[in-house]
């Protein structure tokens, strides 16, 4: 069995509104949040073996807090243009990529593609993942590239506001 997490990268800053959408910040809550989402699930050890992050600056650096709070090694972590947001057919086909060895994965990228795919996953309808959200998985497969026929069960979802897992 497989686990995946979509994480939606952390509110970003809106501060200046000549910065280029893909180049924008996160602002103060953001930078607290993400550090607090990522001890959360190291808590329940809940620590993917690799993460795939959006190269989008707001989700690189939500990534890195959940890396750096996971001591993740960089080596297992990809940043990928294509999950810029990204639609449902790039994420599964990313996903269906993945080398078997990898057992579980965090997916770092964006609305509304994010929440699109999580809809797409199981009976589980969610209406948003908000800011630094993380909608979580289960694949019935130990192969990665039956990701899209493999059943999928709801593992949890959680997000700052929600409170404890």
């Amino acid at each position: 069995m497989k686990s995946l997490l979509l994480i939606r990268h952390a509110k970003s800053s809106w501060e200046n509104f000549s910065v280029p959408d893909f180049d924008r910040p996160l602002n103060d809550r953001g930078k607290k949040d993400a550090p607090m989402m990522a001890a959360r699930l190291k808590e329940k050890n809940i620590v993917p073996d690799t993460a795939l992050v959006s190269t989008a600056k707001r989700a690189r650096k939500t990534a890195g807090y959940f890396t750096g709070v996971w001591n993740l090694k960089d080596s297992s972590v990809h940043f990928m243009d294509d999950l810029y947001l990204a639609s449902s057919a790039v994420f599964f086909r990313i996903i269906s990529q993945l080398p078997d060895e990898v057992n579980s994965v965090a997916v770092f990228s964006h609305n509304n593609g994010l929440t699109e795919f999580a809809n797409e996953l199981t009976d589980v309808a969610i209406d948003n993942i908000p800011t630094c959200g993380i909608f979580a998985i289960h694949i019935q497969s130990d192969k990665w590239r039956n990701f899209a026929e493999a059943g999928k069960d709801f593992w949890f979802f959680d997000a700052p506001k929600a409170g404890q897992l």
